[in-house]
């Protein structure tokens, strides 16, 4: 007799009825015989032994007691005849989907471990494929560029012709992914407010020092605030958005290693927090190409200009023309050395070459940052 209570877990795609075939050969029945006793047309048993008619609970309980077996087993038989012909449809459907690899910087983000490193080959890339749809949390590529690249028309850029919306996306999902495991409390304008005076104190720390507390204090006021290695071709240097109406993200990627532009960059978003529109997501990108014309982006530049050096200081820094001096007044408003070098330069009162000394390398927060990037995924 055909064995009925072992656990059916094939390696092909063997619909129910192969098992319905072969216990009327045991039987020696004919289709006809088994519609009669089934109470079904021979039509309807040829489907079902073909796999086009699916066994439901009330078919099941008829071939246990025509067939044998329970109920239990021919309802697991169907049910892991369709998970098996599913696979087999979603494999076709990953390997139609292939195409959609060249949109997204594979190599890359395989390099930062984000998904398996593996050969980029027509064997790989249907399983490459289905990492790249669960690391974005999408269905299938179309959800993607709905999502994603749909995303786009929300993008309030700095720059023009610059970035690669594939490598851009993948970015953005980083951060995305970091900040699904934070919780926070609502956000609160004047807690974000305070919260932001006080990381201003931070400027003069080390990286390993500021980092932990300049989360905390933005986790606090409901805004996430995460590091995330730059991807080439995405071309950016921060954003700021907002993840639901009570909860705000400014994502940095450490794009210059240096801390002028990383102070900036950050004010710079949390000035796009509490000025403007929560609809908006406001992608800042790298210098070069034409700049586009944005009164938020002008309001957000002038507020972290001044907010790090106010406005009454500005007719001091044309005779900041030596380290010691940039150093004390420094020291005077609070802050990093190497940011009042960076307004020296960006306004060009001193040489793009000089007093690069006092800026302070972030190399070491972003290795550590791409370390915890890595155990994260």
């Amino acid at each position: 007799m055909t064995e009925l209570t072992h656990p059916f877990t094939p390696d092909w795609v063997s619909p129910p009825g192969d098992t319905i075939l072969d216990l009327l050969e045991e039987r020696d029945w004919t289709q006809a015989q088994l519609s009669e006793r089934l109470g079904y047309t021979t039509k309807h048993i040829s489907q079902l032994i073909n796999g086009k008619a699916p066994i439901h609970e009330e078919t099941a309980l008829k071939l246990e007691r025509v067939l044998g077996s329970t109920a239990g087993f021919w309802l697991n038989r169907e049910a892991q005849y369709r998970a098996q012909l599913a696979k087999m449809e979603e494999q076709d459907r990953l390997e139609d989907w292939n195409p959609w690899l060249d949109e997204l910087p594979v190599k890359d983000i395989m390099q930062q471990g984000v998904i398996p490193k593996r050969r980029i080959d027509a064997k790989n890339k249907p399983g490459i494929v289905r990492d790249m749809l669960h690391f974005f949390g999408v269905a299938s590529p179309d959800d993607w560029r709905t999502f994603y690249v749909g995303m786009e028309c929300a993008f309030r850029r700095t720059r023009e012709a610059q970035s690669n919306v594939g490598a851009i996306s993948v970015w953005i999902r980083q951060g995305e992914i970091i900040s699904e495991r934070l919780d926070c409390p609502k956000y609160n304008k004047w807690k974000f407010e305070k919260a932001v005076r006080q990381i201003r104190t931070l400027t003069e720390l080390d990286p390993q020092e500021f980092r932990p507390a300049m989360e905390k204090l933005c986790r606090e006021a409901g805004v996430v605030f995460v590091l995330v290695p730059s991807i080439p071709r995405a071309h950016v240097s921060g954003m700021a958005r907002w993840l639901n109406p009570h909860k705000a993200m400014i994502q940095l990627s450490l794009y210059g290693k240096q801390n002028d532009r990383f102070w900036f960059t950050f004010f710079h978003e949390a000035a796009h927090i509490l000025l403007h529109d929560k609809k908006d997501i406001f992608l800042d990108e790298w210098d070069g190409g034409v700049k586009l014309p944005s009164q938020q982006e002008e309001e957000a530049d002038l507020w972290a200009r001044e907010f790090l050096i106010p406005p009454q200081y500005d007719a001091e820094l044309p005779r900041l023309k030596s380290k010691h001096a940039v150093v004390e007044f420094a020291k005077r408003l609070g802050i990093h050395p190497g940011i009042v070098v960076g307004r020296l330069q960006h306004e060009q009162l001193i040489k793009p070459t000089w007093m690069n000394a006092l800026k302070v390398s972030l190399t070491d927060l972003r290795s550590r940052e791409q370390a915890t990037g890595n155990r994260q995924q």
